[in-house]
């Protein structure tokens, strides 16, 4: 079995009873799933859990995928699902797109290269970092869900589109608006 299979591939394996093409699809997504999750369930612990129930969800109804939309997509689907069912059963506050970007910036600062130029360039590269974040935290949800997804996540027009539950022309303008919108705020920035 290959480690490099399309997800195709290996859902079919597992359809047809292979419990290790499964392991290598938890493998592949394993991470991404937790990351998604975590924008919903503060604790760590907890996150895990949600993130290993949205897995254990997405075999047990594997014979109902049909490959009409990408694995992950689909995948994607169920844990933010999950995660939503389980703030919802637990009566736990949901992070809000506000404190998601929050944490996304300061993930980002922790993580930012050194920059070897002059005071003054590492400070309007700051400022311009700062400018981004604010742009996308004051976009629409739908805006600010689609640039993130695409950005972010790295999907495609066609997986933001499922998961949106919209056309992907509905998201190639929402992700051309949020563009639009953030290229004119950083304009003075820039000039």
């Amino acid at each position: 079995m290959c480690d490099e299979a399309p997800d195709l591939d290996l859902v079919k394996q597992v359809q047809a009873g292979s419990k290790q093409a499964f392991d290598l699809l938890v493998m592949r997504y394993q991470f991404k799933i937790l990351k998604l999750v975590s924008r919903y369930i503060k604790d760590p612990y907890e996150a895990n859990d949600v993130a290993q129930e949205s897995f254990i969800k997405a075999y047990r109804a594997l014979d109902k995928f049909r490959g009409e939309s990408a694995f992950y997509t689909w995948l994607y689907r169920i844990a933010i699902n999950t995660s939503k069912n389980y703030v919802a059963a637990n009566n736990k506050r949901m992070i809000d797109a506000n404190m998601e970007w929050s944490e996304i910036e300061r993930q980002f600062h922790k993580s930012n290269h050194r920059d070897f130029g002059t005071p003054e360039r590492v400070l309007l590269k700051d400022e311009i970092e700062h400018a981004v974040f604010d742009v996308i935290r004051q976009l629409p949800k739908e805006l600010r869900t689609a640039i993130t997804l695409r950005e972010m996540e790295g999907m495609s027009y066609e997986e933001i589109a499922s998961v949106m539950y919209c056309p992907v022309g509905t998201v190639r303008s929402r992700i051309f608006r949020a563009r639009e919108t953030i290229e004119k705020r950083l304009k003075p920035y820039l000039d």
